[in-house]
């Protein structure tokens, strides 16, 4: 592994870059974790429910550990967490919106989910010590998510009928967003790869796709053949568009302000 950066010597360039990594990851683990809260009783069986409750604790615990990594650039991350509206967070397109059916929450398990992890992945191996550190055990925990995601991915793809045509219409919706987001190549993606942080786009987008490549095809997709959406906003490194300001409200904890505890 090569040697660590020294955050403290970044340029504005890069150090702007990996704050934004840094913010988008956590929005993304942030929304999630409200996304996957929506289900608790609403899923196909108790069992689920009591699952979707537990990844949605793993992604309020993974948001603060990526969050508070912000301290290492010398930006206090209460703010940042706090004090956002919803056009200013960072998540991921997919996240947007509250699904409104099981097949478009297990689309967001297998391929959302599926995409943050390869990012957090190739941030692991890179040359931010914090990410070293922190980052391996999220991927652990989210491998748990992976399993249910996609056993609940080919059980729905295996039938015939309404619960099928969902997932295939949520898995199009999402993808080329997620394609857009993991091979992101602008310049603050070229300045990370550069300085070590994470991977070439190209392999970034290998590896999420040989990751969906099997589970997609039984909807009949071919993740090869579609195309990353091009409303990238830069400034917050993801497609345009902006999540539901009452996730956002969730999200920050807006209710319970007074009760924060640090």
């Amino acid at each position: 592994m090569s040697e660590p950066l020294d955050l403290s010597t970044l340029d504005s360039a890069l150090r702007n870059a990996l704050s934004r990594l840094i913010i988008t990851l956590a929005d993304s683990k942030r929304l999630m974790g409200i996304r996957y809260s929506d289900w608790t009783l609403g899923a196909p069986s108790i069992e689920t429910g009591v699952s979707t409750a537990s990844m949605a604790q793993d992604e309020w615990g993974h948001a603060r550990l990526l969050y508070a990594m912000l301290k290492g650039l010398d930006i206090d991350p209460g703010p940042v967490e706090y004090d956002r509206s919803g056009a200013e967070f960072a998540s991921i397109a997919p996240l947007d919106h509250e699904r409104g059916d099981w097949a478009g929450l297990v689309a967001l398990m297998a391929l959302a989910d599926g995409a943050l992890s390869t990012m957090l992945r190739s941030f692991a191996v890179g040359r931010v010590e914090l990410a070293q550190n922190r980052v391996p055990k999220m991927l652990a925990e989210e491998e748990y998510h992976a399993s249910l995601g996609s056993a609940w991915y080919r059980r729905l793809a295996e039938t015939e009928g309404e619960a099928r045509d969902l997932l295939t219409s949520a898995s199009e919706e999402m993808l080329p967003a997620l394609l857009a987001w993991v091979g992101a190549d602008d310049a603050s993606a070229r300045a990370m790869v550069d300085a070590g942080v994470i991977d070439p786009a190209e392999d970034r987008l290998a590896a999420f796709r040989n990751a969906v490549r099997d589970l997609v095809s039984l909807v009949g997709i071919n993740v090869d053949a579609v195309h990353a959406a091009t409303d990238w906003d830069e400034a917050r490194g993801r497609t345009g568009g902006r999540p539901d300001e009452e996730a956002c409200e969730r999200a920050r904890g807006d209710r319970n302000r007074a009760l924060l505890v640090e």
